[in-house]
């Protein structure tokens, strides 16, 4: 993902220690290193994994449940919910070549503890609202209980933090202002809904006299460390606002599509030179699924080349991990995923890049691997009880229905 358009062929990726050592033709491979161990794939792509930037994994458990899920969410979640619903979501994103996720959702703990359980790299949104929920009663308690997971797991390999402040209409400028000042003291990402709705946009312009991305420009939060996830309803002012100040923003297609009936403006984002990113974003029916968002984006922007950077590299900066994850190169985690184009519908092969975006599915991914290690082989799930973790959903929903 270093040179648009470039796809090497006869290659070989070599890992030691979780990194990657060197990337070179598959003879020079064989000729410099005694592997102990050689995997062979070869009618396949071999891709960075892609990176979900943004979603409320343990949710999934409440697919299909309609109208229902504020009641439920707020009788039902809990740290057993949270590592049930993370535990299906990740055996999802998994089977998609999704190999780092950017969650937001109650109970951040239980996450990031599931996410390491299973060797998956995840970036976790410490929650932060004004309004008492399951986690926390009060702002306070929010930003305590958050800096605590986030001592927890400092310099964890596969699990780092950001702070994620629930949408603006639900957080205080004295809030605000207090996430401001402890990202810039630690160094820490933010993750927002940003423009979600159009009632989002109006709420704000009467309350605060301003457009949400405007209040937080005004509150000092418009910096590098953001990433605005939706901005499904992004004017050209918006965008420009966004470029100018840094921020990334991870586009989720399909949810706007479904709950506002309206595209995000992808086109004008991506020709923007903002970091672009993916998501599925937070609904309780979100598919954890990039590749529909991908087609989409490509579809929206014209080219396939940035949806697929989008996903993978975009995500990357989107999350604050580009130093270690997005690409394959020296010296980053080897999080990688395996695509089959010895499949029906992936023949004949021209472009593979135009393939894999256009024509790509979950169903042709065979292999991933975080940090060197196999979590997927031969499209099977290694580490992850799946049994175990289907038959704990469905126990779920037997609760939900009762």
């Amino acid at each position: 993902m270093t040179m648009p358009g470039k796809v090497l062929e006869q290659h070989t990726l070599v890992v030691r220690d979780g990194r990657i050592l060197d990337l070179l033709p598959s003879p020079a491979a064989a000729a410099r290193y005694a592997a102990t161990v050689v995997v062979q794939r070869p009618e396949h792509l071999l891709m960075t994994g892609m990176i979900n930037a943004a979603t409320h994994a343990a949710k999934s458990l409440f697919r299909g449940m309609g109208r229902g899920v504020d009641a439920l969410e707020q009788r039902f979640v809990g740290p057993e919910f949270v590592r049930d619903g993370t535990l299906a979501a990740i055996a999802e994103m998994l089977r998609g070549g999704i190999t780092c996720f950017g969650d937001r959702y109650y109970f951040p703990d239980e996450a990031a503890r599931t996410a390491c359980d299973q060797g998956m790299r995840a970036v976790i949104g410490l929650p932060v609202a004004d309004t008492p929920s399951p986690w926390a009663q009060s702002a306070a308690e929010y930003l305590t209980r958050a800096l605590a997971v986030r001592d927890e797991y400092k310099g964890h390999p596969l699990i780092s933090t950001a702070f994620a402040p629930h949408a603006p209409g639900l957080v205080s400028d004295a809030t605000f202002g207090r996430v401001a000042t402890l990202a810039d003291e630690l160094d820490a990402g933010i993750v927002i809904d940003l423009h979600a709705t159009q009632d989002d946009i109006d709420r704000s312009v009467a309350v605060h006299g301003a457009r949400p991305i405007e209040r937080l420009w005004n509150l000092g939060l418009l910096t590098p460390a953001l990433n605005a996830v939706y901005m499904t309803h992004a004017a050209a002012a918006d965008i420009e606002l966004a470029q100018r100040t840094g921020i990334a923003i991870s586009l989720c297609p399909q949810s706007s599509i479904e709950s506002e009936r309206q595209l995000p403006p992808a086109a004008a984002v991506a020709a923007s030179a903002i970091r672009l990113a993916l998501a599925s974003g937070g609904g309780a029916c979100r598919a954890q699924d990039l590749w529909r968002e991908m087609n989409l984006l490509a579809l929206l922007s014209g080219s396939a080349w940035d949806a697929l950077s989008a996903a993978t590299r975009g995500g990357a900066a989107a999350v604050g991990m580009e130093a270690d994850i997005g690409v394959l190169d020296t010296g980053k985690w080897a999080d990688v995923c395996c695509v089959d184009f010895g499949t029906p519908g992936a023949r004949p092969l021209g472009d593979p890049v135009t393939e894999l975006v256009f024509c790509g599915g979950r169903d042709m991914v065979s292999d991933v691997w975080v940090a060197g290690r196999p979590l997927l082989a031969d499209g099977e799930l290694i580490r992850l009880d799946w049994a175990a973790a289907a038959a704990r959903a469905r126990a779920w929903t037997e609760r939900f229905q009762s």
